[in-house]
C-alpha cells in the first residue's frame, strides 16, 4: 500500500510528538518531516515533497497562514490541513483563501486528523465539526468549488507580510536581515512600506494589527 507522506509543522515538540504517534498508528500515513517554524515547514516542503502539511496556524518567524501561501504557490500540488486554536470564520476564509483545503480547530484535531489528511489528499476539503457548522450554506459551497473570497483591505505583498509579522515578534531590523537573508536597507525599505500602507508609524501599533490579524499570539509578543 502507498502510504500518504505527511509533513508536521507546529512549534511544541510535544504537540509534533504526539501528532507524530497520533498517525503512526495508521496504516496508510507516513510522516516524513517535522518543522518547528513557518519558515523551516516552507523549506522542508520544497526539500521533501510531502503530499500533505499539517500546519499550525500560530508560529514563529513566519505564520502558519502564509507558510501556506508560500507552500501552495511552490508546489500547487500538496495539500495543507490548518490546525488553529481560532474557530472564527474570519480565520477559517483567510486559510482557504491562502489555499489550504483542511481546517481542525486543535479540540478536536485526535477526533479528525486521519480523516481530514485522507479528505485533502483526495482533493476534497475537511473541517472541524465546529468550523463546518458554523459555515453558511453559501461560503460553504464557494470553498468546496474553490471560489475564493476576496479578501478586504490594504494588501501587502508576502515579504511585507514577512516584515510585519518579525517586526511583531520584536526583532531588529539587523536580526530580520539575517532571519530574511537580505540587507538591512532592505528591511528598511519594507518597513517604511509596510507603516505607509497601513497608515501606522510605530512599532506597538503594528503588533497589534499583527495580532488582530492572526499574524502573531498575544503572549508570543513583547509586551505592549
Amino acid at each position: 500500500m502507498q502510504k500518504i507522506t505527511v509533513l508536521l509543522a507546529d512549534d511544541h515538540i510535544i504537540v509534533r510528538q504526539g501528532l507524530r504517534a497520533l498517525l503512526a498508528a495508521a496504516g496508510d500515513v507516513e510522516v516524513v518531516g517535522e518543522a518547528g517554524d513557518g519558515r523551516e515547514a516552507v523549506e522542508l516542503t520544497k526539500k521533501l515533497s510531502p503530499q500533505v502539511v499539517v500546519m499550525d496556524l500560530a508560529m514563529p518567524k513566519l505564520n502558519g497562514l502564509e507558510a501556506t501561501r508560500q507552500i501552495v504557490k511552490n508546489k500547487p500540488g500538496i495539500k495543507v490541513v490548518v490546525l488553529s486554536s481560532y474557530s472564527d470564520q474570519e480565520y477559517v476564509q483567510k486559510v482557504m483563501e491562502a489555499g489550504a483545503l483542511g481546517y481542525l480547530v486543535k479540540q478536536s484535531a485526535a477526533d479528525d486528523l486521519l480523516t481530514a489528511i485522507r479528505e485533502v489528499y483526495k482533493g476534497n476539503n475537511f473541517f472541524s465539526p465546529a468550523i463546518a457548522k458554523g459555515l453558511s450554506e453559501l461560503k460553504r459551497e464557494a470553498f468546496t468549488n474553490g471560489h475564493a473570497f476576496r479578501e478586504s483591505g490594504v494588501h501587502l505583498t508576502a515579504r511585507e507580510r514577512e516584515v510585519l509579522q518579525l517586526i511583531a515578534e520584536g526583532r531588529a531590523n539587523k536580526q530580520i536581515a539575517d532571519d530574511l537573508a537580505i540587507s538591512i536597507k532592505t528591511v528598511e525599505k519594507h518597513r517604511q512600506q509596510v507603516m505607509n500602507k497601513l497608515n501606522i508609524h510605530d512599532v506597538a501599533s503594528l503588533t497589534r494589527y499583527a495580532i488582530s490579524k492572526g499574524m502573531v499570539e498575544k503572549n508570543a509578543v513583547p509586551l505592549l
